[in-house]
């Protein structure tokens, strides 16, 4: 994917440069726009509580589990066989549950990034509508993003568009 841009954006400069065409290229900065966008700030908002709040599930279950150890590593050498066995799976099981709900939560497809991905997506959608009426209004042919993967090492003032964008996003 990342090479694909690469050759995009190296086809635009040598059609441009040789002069095939003339195009009209703009470019935002997407994270200048989520930084601004208080609709992006309230997503951010809510994935922080939630993230917080499972965080503090997260540290009473190792808590517990750490409750539980400490007083089986003092007491394992005065307990039965059996008692010390039923303690050693009760542990393995809490260890199991804290793992399990880590994954669930924070894991690479872990609640975490669904939550973000579905509160985010409508915010996306948005911006990226108002990029596409701007860049046809003022007829650009492309509209590149400065703050992806696409490096832009030089880039006139006058052809930014971000403040069109947040402009337009504010009275939505």
């Amino acid at each position: 994917m990342k090479q694909l841009k690469y050759f995009l954006l190296a086809s635009l400069l040598l059609i441009t440069s040789n002069g095939f065409a003339q195009l009209k290229i703009a470019y935002v900065d997407s994270k200048a726009i989520m930084d601004n966008l208080p609709d992006a700030q309230d997503v951010k908002q809510k994935l922080d509580n939630l993230i917080k709040e499972w965080q503090t599930e997260l540290d009473k279950m190792q808590n517990d589990y750490n409750v539980k150890l400490q007083d089986f590593q003092k007491r394992k050498l005065i307990m039965t066989d059996q008692t010390r066995n039923d303690m050693q799976t009760e542990l393995d099981k809490m260890q199991s549950d804290i793992n399990s709900y880590r994954q669930k939560k924070f894991g690479s497809n872990g609640e975490v990034f669904q939550k973000q991905d579905e509160l985010m997506k409508p915010v996306q959608n948005k911006v990226f509508n108002v990029i596409q009426d701007i860049a046809k209004e003022e007829d650009y042919d492309y509209v590149l993003d400065k703050s992806g993967d696409v490096m832009i090492l030089f880039a006139k003032d006058k052809y930014d568009i971000t403040q069109q964008v947040l402009d337009r996003l504010k009275l939505k």
